[in-house]
């Protein structure tokens, strides 16, 4: 069986004002996925939203037919420079298409307006951190690659 790999960050990365501070990515896909408290302290993440929504598309399909697994990942140490930890496997995921991500006055997600706070959070970010990450955003659709039931 053919296996994707997504990785998250543990910290923020250097281009962020927040640099090297954890994210809690991990805890908070947990927390999503596996709820480890009825109040959850960290919040949690839902999705993450990634460039190439056409190659998510065909990597969802195969893992939603069962051809396919997610490996989902963390670096142990500093990112492309040390080994991935696999914390979670996915058999399901849910994707959705974020058109037109410089729009800066909503997140226009399957067609609906949505709005970016509530995006923000659901990506596990507050929304200044959520700028701060995607500041520099493509004009090509990107990926909301979802790790629960949940959608917009």
């Amino acid at each position: 069986m053919k296996t994707f790999v997504l990785t998250v960050s543990r910290t923020f990365p250097k281009t962020h004002k927040r640099a090297g501070q954890q994210t809690w990515f991990v805890e908070k896909i947990n927390e999503a996925g596996m709820p480890i408290s009825d109040e959850p302290i960290m919040g949690k993440k839902i999705h993450t939203i990634r460039a190439n929504y056409e190659l998510w598309k065909k990597r969802a399909k195969q893992i939603n037919d069962g051809k396919a697994i997610l490996s989902v990942r963390y670096w142990s140490g500093k990112p492309y420079n040390s080994k991935q930890v696999e914390f979670c496997q996915l058999t399901k995921i849910g994707l959705q298409k974020l058109d037109n991500p410089t729009n800066f006055v909503w997140a226009e997600i399957d067609g609906k307006k949505c709005n970016w706070e509530d995006v923000a959070k659901n990506d596990g970010l507050s929304f200044d951190d959520f700028c701060e990450w995607f500041k520099v955003r493509q004009n090509s659709p990107m990926a909301v690659i979802h790790f629960s039931e949940w959608r917009y």
